[in-house]
């Protein structure tokens, strides 16, 4: 599983990617969460708005930043898919 944050590399994007790090930490996975500020890997996801949290290169969240326990939800829902 590869999950990724996207974004331009403001302070509300850096906070999804440092809630993302602790959940995966949380839920003792040995993924590695990534940071792209890359606009043009942003744009190819097909969104607008930032931040986004990706797995497997597919947007899941976008232009939020949820809770650890909604980060959590996701990342089980798309374990092993």
């Amino acid at each position: 599983m590869k999950i990724e944050v996207l974004g331009s590399g403001c302070p509300t994007c850096k906070k999804l990617f440092e809630l993302t790090k602790q959940t995966v930490e949380q839920l003792e996975m040995d993924e590695k969460v990534e940071y792209s500020s890359d606009i043009q890997k942003l744009v190819a996801t097909g969104v607008m708005s930032s931040p986004v949290l990706a797995i497997d290169g597919k947007p899941i969240l976008v232009g939020i930043i949820p809770s650890i326990e909604k980060i959590k939800e996701v990342i089980e829902e798309n374990r092993g898919k």
